[in-house]
């Protein structure tokens, strides 16, 4: 039987759902790296590693359902509204995305392993820097689920933060190793660290941009000069 516009749109905001749940998943994963970071907790770690394996069986079953939706509506030749086509390329992109801030909360679980039970602190600012990303991360989710341009621009606000506590915290480590205060081995996991942080702000940057074409049909790019821009796409 071919597909209605209504049920097209019913399995849109069936796809959408998973993605919001899938982002909850992905930001609880995330805030419970980063305190296992400060608590030298190996054992959370592990369990955070193991559960990559669950949020990478959703990406893919979120995908197919989108790919098989989308060649359903154009194999019964189904008349789609472009707000909704723009929501189906948004979903699909965001899951991608999704995906990718599990592998950084992944790959910054391996590296809580390799600290051990180390005692030497990281510099204060580290934990600032996980709290502000982990903040940054619920917003982005939020603005997704409600399709909120006025949210994502603000999670686009934040990157600049981001990347001072990134310089901040490489100096002080950089100090720190200087006057003996820091193993170099301590400063390499607290860098590995910070990268993955910066990672995990940058597809949320991503994650914005699609919130914003979603909800305007304006695609939005990063210029080294002028910060974000913003340029509507004909049709769309």
């Amino acid at each position: 039987m071919p597909i209605s516009p209504e049920q097209f749109l019913d399995r849109i905001h069936s796809i959408r759902t998973r993605l919001v749940d899938q982002g909850r998943l992905v930001t609880d994963l995330t805030e419970q790296v980063f305190g296992a970071i400060y608590a030298r907790d190996i054992e959370l770690a592990r369990e955070i590693i193991a559960r990559d394996d669950e949020v990478d069986q959703a990406d893919i079953e979120i995908e197919r359902e989108a790919v098989d939706l989308m060649t359903r509506a154009a194999h019964d030749t189904c008349p789609v509204a472009a707000t909704h086509i723009r929501s189906l390329l948004t979903s699909v992109k965001v899951n991608n995305e999704l995906e990718r801030i599990a592998d950084a909360t992944s790959a910054i679980a391996t590296r809580v392993i390799a600290l051990g039970e180390r005692e030497s602190p990281f510099p204060k600012t580290t934990q600032v820097m996980t709290n502000s990303i982990a903040a940054v991360l619920r917003e982005t989710v939020k603005a997704f689920r409600d399709i909120d341009a006025k949210r994502a621009k603000g999670v686009l606000s934040s990157e600049g933060n981001t990347l001072d506590f990134y310089e901040l915290i490489t100096r002080d480590a950089e100090t720190r190793v200087a006057d003996g205060r820091m193993s170099v081995d301590h400063a390499f996991d607290l860098h590995a660290i910070i990268n993955q942080a910066v990672i995990i702000g940058d597809h949320c940057s991503n994650i914005a941009e699609q919130v914003i074409y979603e909800a305007t049909g304006t695609i939005v790019r990063h210029t080294s000069d002028s910060g974000w821009v913003e340029q509507d796409l004909p049709g769309l």
